[in-house]
């Protein structure tokens, strides 16, 4: 049976968290994979003013103040194919058009996922615009980090840097019972120590957040990596190859 749609939300007020709420959706996660809305469940229920106090904190950057009066649509900005051709080969861009290609994924993806059952409603409110900018860079996120989209691992992982960068505990509930599972399904800390490394990239990183997403996609990826500060994995490779084995050797 579907899940009761959600209230709209009231901008004016600072949303209360509903843990009851969360973990009904990360028992669902964590069974399906693929059942993406619960994501967008436990960020509702758990980040309280998170969009907002956000968006207070990009209009006191460089370039805050200019990307909130333009209130770009990102969205829309990546689901121009067109335009993510044009970008040439070790760009952001080119890097994200290979992941658009090999996973099927794509920016209206998430966009309708997100809305669904009311969760996402496009609100003309800048703390709703923040909230929906903060969705539709999450591949982007995956393509500077390195985490692949189409693992548990590599979105545990993203979570945890995810909440380093924005301290949305949706987030750090995800990727905490994430590792939670891993731990009892196998025995080993590989994939927590991973997802813990995800966390403290993020924290180190420069705040992503604040970033001009049309000028950052024409940089070549290894650059914009060492000028966002976002260091090499090391954790998450060494539990990719322990899981990799463990697939082989069917444990």
């Amino acid at each position: 049976m579907a899940s009761p749609a959600l209230d709209p939300i009231d901008w004016t007020k600072t949303p209360k968290r509903e843990w009851g709420t969360a973990l009904r959706a990360l028992v669902r996660l964590l069974r399906n994979a693929d059942d993406t809305i619960q994501v967008f469940r436990i960020m509702r229920a758990l980040n309280g003013d998170i969009a907002g106090r956000n968006y207070r904190r990009l209009l006191k950057t460089p370039n805050g103040g200019r990307l909130a009066y333009q209130r770009l649509e990102l969205a829309e900005r990546l689901s121009d194919r067109d335009w993510i051709d044009s970008f040439p080969a070790g760009t952001v861009a080119a890097a994200y058009r290979d992941f658009l290609d090999r996973t099927g994924y794509s920016a209206q993806g998430l966009v309708e996922l997100s809305t669904a059952e009311g969760i996402g409603a496009q609100a003309e409110h800048p703390h709703a615009w923040f909230g929906r900018r903060e969705r539709d860079v999450h591949d982007i996120w995956h393509i500077l980090t390195g985490y692949q989209a189409d693992e548990p691992l590599g979105e545990a992982c993203l979570a945890a840097f995810s909440y380093g960068q924005t301290k949305g505990l949706g987030w750090v509930f995800i990727a905490g019972g994430a590792a939670l599972k891993s731990l009892r399904i196998t025995g080993k800390t590989s994939f927590a120590r991973a997802v813990i490394e995800g966390y403290r990239r993020g924290k180190r990183a420069k705040w992503l957040s604040a970033e001009d997403y049309e000028q950052l996609l024409a940089e070549p990826l290894d650059q914009a990596r060492k000028r966002l500060g976002i260091v090499p994995t090391l954790a998450y490779d060494k539990a990719q190859a322990e899981l990799r084995e463990m697939r082989k050797t069917g444990i």
